[in-house]
Order: C-alpha cells, then structure tokens, then sequence
C-alpha cells in the first residue's frame, strides 16, 4: 500500500476527523464571511469622500467650460477669468482630498478584513494542522510495516512500550510473558490495541 494515508480506517476516529474537517472548513467559511461584512462597513465610510470628489470634479470641470467664454471677453476677459479659474482649481484640490480620503477607508477596510478573516483562520489551523500532520505520518509509516499477521509482534511490542497500563490489564495480566511465549491471541489483541490508536485495523488473513 502507497500514499499518504488521511483519515483512520477506525470508524470513531475516522467520524471525529471528518467532524474537526468540516468544522474547519465551516469556520473558515464564517471568518470569510464575517471579513466581508467588515469590509463592506468599513469601506463604506469611504462614501462622503467619493462622492466629495465626485461633486469636485463635476464643479471643476463646470468652471473651466465657464471661464473659457468669459476668458474672451475684450479688455477684462482675463481679470474676469482669474477668479472662476481659482475655484476651479480650489475644486479640484477638493476632489483629490475626497479621493484621499475614501483610498485611505478603502486600504482601511482590507486590512481590518484581512485581520478578521486572518487571524482565526491561522489559530484554527495552528490547531488543526499539527494534529493531522501527526496523524498522517503515523499512519502512514505505521501501514508500511502491516502486509501481514506476521507483522503483528512488532505492533504488539509497541503496545506494550505505548499503551496505558489499564488497557494492557484488559488483554493480559503478564503481556510481556505473553508476548514473548508467542500467545498469538494476545499478540493480536496487543497490536490491535496499538494499530487503532494510529488509526489502522489488523490486516485480513
């Protein structure tokens, strides 16, 4: 057998990994969400600026149109033209303050966003990723050494050094002995005890 292993073959344990995955995906699925929402609030306060430099813009280009005709005008054209155009150009600095301002709230709202989705996500997966890691390299080099019953001694071994007392208490009152006589039901029931705590069964005859 080849590959990575991901989930246990035992049913309990399989179902909780399986529960801890989609509860992963499930909060990332929220924290997502909830990034969005903040993202859509905080940019929004970026409006009376957009839409100051909308009307700045609108009046400057207003006044420029404007002061062309007036420009003409023989004699004072130009003394006529001077102030039109200074409030052209007092409306224009005031669009590119309202622009600053709402790109200001808008790089505001991707970093609070990036924050709120970011910061559970990386916690969660601080969690979740080492326990998964572990498991897979466990199982996964564990089911290199289990082709056959002829493979069980060493899973029993390893039950042994591993597993708590009370549990080997419930398979033999002297494992060692056991073990070491050969008792294949104890050898069976030892590396079946140690074989699902890395998320594997005892290979079929």
């Amino acid at each position: 057998m080849t590959g990575v292993k991901l989930y246990s073959d035992v049913g309990v344990q399989r179902f909780g990994q399986a529960f801890g995955d989609l509860l992963l995906l499930g909060w990332i699925a929220f924290c997502t969400a909830l990034g969005l929402t903040v993202f859509k609030i905080t940019n929004a306060l970026g409006y009376p600026g957009r839409k100051t430099a909308e009307a700045g813009d609108g009046l400057a280009a207003d006044l420029h149109r404007f002061s062309e005709p007036v420009g003409k005008v023989p004699a004072v054209g130009d003394e006529l033209r001077a102030p039109i155009d200074g409030a052209a150009n007092a409306a224009s600095r005031l669009a590119e303050a309202g622009r600053d301002q709402a790109h200001a709230v808008e790089q505001l709202a991707y970093l609070l966003a990036g924050v709120t989705i970011g910061l559970p996500v990386l916690f969660a997966l601080l969690i979740w990723l080492p326990r998964r890691i572990r498991f897979s390299r466990r199982a996964t080099a564990a089911r290199r050494f289990i082709d056959n019953a002829a493979d069980l001694d060493l899973f029993a071994l390893r039950a042994m050094a591993n597993q708590p007392m009370h549990k080997l208490a419930k398979i033999s009152d002297d494992p060692v002995t056991a073990w070491r006589e050969g008792d294949t039901a104890v050898i069976t029931r030892l590396a079946d005890l140690e074989l699902r705590s890395t998320g594997l069964r005892l290979p079929t005859p």
